[in-house]
């Protein structure tokens, strides 16, 4: 037994020798990783505090429109020049070992690795101060093992090279407050108004708990959960002996008042139009917050200098200066949905909110077209004719009546064509067109044209009740005029990052989503509400800007209590204009009825002056143009006192002459065809009135 137990122990020294060795030789390993590691950073020397690059916005003739806010650049500040209490707040949520360790604090790591152990995922960061500042010296935050050991390599030579004062100025005057504020006087300039050297405790103390999510902490976002981020802070700061118990319960009780804005803000080239770029960036392309603001990108865009100012100019021009209305424009090109310019406001300083993107507002009648495109698949013409009267609507077995009025209550009391209908804005004729294609046609066929917005199935939905984008009709008018082709609003053509890689190029689109012969039927339709050949019981509703026109154009125009619209196009270029009220106040003064139309013109005018004059050209087949008389959508002869050229699907253009202007005993160009037939309109409507 003896010898078994001896021969036991002798073995059992000898593995214990070898693990000793071994892990000696391990240990001398990683210690000569680490000094190589050191030896190699003190070799490399200094990183550079090299703070990220603006982002440049760049117009579609290569001119720099705008740039980023490079707030480490614009608003660095000393550390002496920053409050005290906001240093020892920051330091104090988020590093309190900050002047004790080398860039590392292990143990914070090992509870932080606990914790996440504890709740089977990651609930607990452990970054140093000098680690997140290596991190913002970083374009990329890819959750990589190669990120992270460059971070940890960059932290050992930022402690190694700086001293703490050093890493803590950065620090702070490259961590992100929300809100485009990049640094502390970024952030104290925009939360409070002032220099970050004048932050109050209290004050200081809120700024220093937003780094941790300005989507969560910001007061702009919610003061609640703001305010108890504060008292965290606070607390946090008796605990480590920067102030007192009392100094933080009087911090935390006092009121703050916030900015929201900064100082001598400077307003930049089509800042409406810069603010939608920033949005499709970050959720088009799913960019993130501090690559957009600080990655040194080159955003081509499709806005035109010379359109935007031209949109900005007629608009200042145009609405009274004492008027509190307010204006939306968006230009496209029809061909490739460019945005050309983009107004969303009267004046960005006082107001950023985008009308042009943002505001939902009912669009009135300029939503008839998309109704009149429908009605050509299912038999309508543009000679088609309904009685235009003073009509109720019965539904459910009369338990229920919808009673639509033109303007001023005024009606043909007779029959007309819906060439003329939609010159004249006959609110009658689009409701009888709606019902018969049936309420849901009419939205299945917005859809088509690019409408996203949620559609109401109700009667009224044919005078343009349910609320829409400007830029969304801006872009559905853009079908009728590239002869149906589908396109999208086009903000971004191509990225480019910092190093001059493009990470995103537009392709373009070539899906046709509208028939044609149909798009350019409506597009004929659509310049009759210039020509007062069409003029009736009312004057066509473009009469009172169409001598201002010096080319072919196509458009209509829409109004309800609180909306006025006008959108029309050449070949070239869909505009869409919107004025109204933000809070939904009638528009009452008949000036300022008029103000979309007139803007639209003046802006059309001088946005194409110079730019060859085009005519919009049929398609090589599918359409046949006939002279018609306009009053009653016959084929006129040559007694017929007006005349007027309008398109017609290949097929369904009239084959009965207009008599009405026949002297006693002459007779027809060619003889008509007998119809015995009570036309189907007017077998299909059984509606009272």
């Amino acid at each position: 037994m003896e010898i078994m137990t001896n021969h036991g122990f002798r073995k059992t020294i000898k593995y214990l020798r070898a693990f000793i060795f071994i892990s000696l030789i391990g240990m001398t390993l990683v210690l000569l990783l680490l000094f190589g590691v050191l030896g190699y950073a003190k070799i490399l020397g200094a990183p550079p505090l090299a703070v990220p690059q603006s982002t440049l916005y760049i117009a579609d003739n290569g001119k720099i429109i705008g740039e980023s806010n490079n707030g480490q650049k614009r608003y660095w500040v000393p550390l002496k020049d920053i409050s005290p209490d906001l240093v020892n707040a920051t330091v104090s949520i988020e590093d309190k070992k900050f002047y004790n360790h080398h860039g590392f604090d292990f143990s914070r790591i090992a509870g932080a690795a606990l914790a996440d152990i504890r709740a089977f995922g990651k609930v607990q960061g452990a970054s140093t101060i000098t680690q997140q500042y290596a991190r913002n010296l970083f374009l990329e935050y890819d959750k990589t093992w190669e990120r992270k050991f460059f971070e940890a390599f960059y932290t050992i030579r930022l402690e190694m090279n700086y001293p703490k004062r050093e890493i803590l100025e950065g620090y702070l005057n490259t961590i992100y407050y929300g809100n485009g504020a990049y640094g502390v006087e970024a952030a104290s300039q925009y939360y409070f108004g002032k220099s970050a050297s004048k932050l109050s405790l209290a004050e200081a103390a809120m700024l220093a708990g937003i780094p941790k999510g300005p989507g969560l902490y910001s007061p702009f976002v919610s003061e609640k959960r703001a305010k108890l981020r504060q008292r965290i802070i606070l607390n946090t700061m008796v605990d480590n002996g920067f102030i007192s118990k009392r100094k933080a319960a009087l911090a935390a009780e006092k009121t703050l008042k916030f900015s929201g804005k900064y100082p001598n803000q400077q307003v930049k080239v089509a800042p409406y139009f810069q603010d939608a770029v920033k949005n499709a960036l970050k959720y088009q392309l799913h960019l993130d917050d501090r690559t957009i603001a600080l990655g040194g990108l080159k955003v081509f865009t499709t806005l035109n200098i010379k359109q935007q100012k031209a949109a900005e100019k007629q608009i200042q021009k145009v609405v009274a200066s004492n008027s509190d209305i307010q204006t939306a424009l968006v230009a496209m090109d029809p061909k490739t949905g460019n945005v050309k310019a983009m107004v969303g406001g009267r004046d960005y300083q006082k107001s950023p909110f985008n009308r042009a993107v943002q505001a939902v507002r009912q669009p009135g009648s300029t939503f008839k077209p998309m109704l009149y495109y429908a009605a050509l698949s299912q038999g309508f013409t543009p000679s088609t004719t309904m009685r235009s009267e003073f009509t109720t609507f019965h539904f459910d077995d009369g338990a229920s009546d919808y009673t639509p009025h033109n303007f001023n209550n005024k009606y043909a009391n007779g029959e007309i064509t819906m060439a003329q209908a939609l010159a004249l804005s006959d609110n009658i004729f689009a409701v009888k067109t709606h019902l018969f294609l049936g309420e849901e046609t009419l939205i299945d066929t917005a859809r088509k044209f690019g409408i996203s917005t949620e559609l109401s199935k109700v009667p009224s939905l044919a005078l343009g009740t349910s609320g829409v984008r400007v830029i969304e009709m801006a872009n559905a008018y853009s079908l009728f005029a590239n002869g149906g082709k589908k396109v999208e609003p086009i903000l971004i053509t191509k990225v480019e990052d910092y190093n001059g890689n493009i990470i995103y190029q537009k392709q373009a689109e070539n899906e046709r989503v509208l028939d044609p012969a149909k798009a350019f039927v409506m597009t004929d339709m659509l310049t009759g509400i210039f020509d007062s050949k069409l003029n009736g019981y009312a004057n066509v509703t473009g009469n009172s800007i169409a001598k201002k026109l010096t080319r072919p154009y196509a458009g209509k125009s829409g109004s309800t209590e609180t909306d006025s619209w006008m959108i029309g196009f050449t070949p070239q270029l869909v505009t869409a204009v919107w004025s109204g009220y933000d809070k939904g106040k009638p528009i009452d003064m008949v000036a300022e009825k008029s103000y979309a139309k007139n803007i639209w013109a003046q802006f059309m005018e001088e946005a194409l002056k110079g730019k060859p004059i085009k005519d919009f050209k049929p398609p090589k087949d599918g359409v046949v143009g006939v002279y018609l008389n306009p009053a009653n959508g016959k084929l006129a002869t040559s007694d017929c006192p007006v005349k007027r050229l309008t398109y017609f699907v290949k097929g369904t253009e009239p084959t009965e002459y207009c008599t009405e202007h026949l002297k006693r005993g002459q007779s027809l160009p060619l003889e008509p065809k007998p119809s015995q037939k009570t036309p189907w309109y007017k077998r299909i409507f059984p509606w009272g009135h």
